[in-house]
């Protein structure tokens, strides 16, 4: 994350002022992985530090961590492969999480599309455990994070996106995102102001 987008800056579509019920919340990490540092650049100390904010505000409130990690090596990836090139293939250094983010003993959700949701267990064990709200942080904006929040809010979660949080290849395509999330699926905040409501 190169870039610092004031979400004041999109206080005309990001009106709805939702406050998380902590009580029923899940936190989803996504893609916080080697390959989106190493290769791509996205991952900052800023986003780091944010994160694991969040994932300490997240233990102390008893609000459910879940990390969502992608790999290739599915066949439901061919197509993801051909329009990026290149693939993150399970088990590789790419795709392993992020070492300062420890995953001991916690739920991962291993993917193989932009969707947190497409064909995974994600929407069965957040049911299960009777969650109604969703913040999302992690890699990229306008991919990953953007489709996970639609399909959240398709599902009929209240989603909490975080602005300062995820990241992706430039604030154009970060800013477009969270305009058109605050728009029609997401409310839109910051890591401190998340932890302090």
């Amino acid at each position: 994350m190169n870039y610092n987008i004031n979400i004041d800056d999109i206080k005309e579509y990001n009106i709805h002022n939702n406050k998380l019920n902590a009580k029923s919340a899940a936190l989803l990490v996504i893609e916080m992985q080697e390959a989106f540092r190493s290769e791509m650049n996205l991952i900052s100390e800023k986003q780091i530090s944010n994160i694991k904010d969040l994932i300490n505000f997240a233990n102390q409130n008893n609000i459910l961590v879940i990390y969502v990690r992608h790999n290739d090596s599915s066949k439901d990836s061919k197509h993801m492969v051909k329009w990026w090139g290149g693939e993150l293939e399970y088990g590789s250094a790419n795709w392993q999480i992020i070492k300062e983010l420890d995953t001991t003993n916690q739920i991962i959700i291993d993917k193989s599309q932009y969707s947190a949701f497409y064909n995974t267990n994600l929407d069965k064990i957040l049911k299960s455990k009777g969650i109604t709200d969703i913040i999302i942080t992690g890699n990229m904006t306008n991919c990953c994070c953007e489709t996970a929040a639609r399909d959240a809010f398709m599902r009929g979660y209240n989603v909490f996106f975080v602005n300062d949080a995820t990241a992706t290849v430039n604030e154009e395509l970060h800013l477009a995102t969270i305009k058109n999330l605050a728009f029609g699926f997401a409310h839109i905040t910051n890591t401190a102001k998340l932890i302090d409501q």
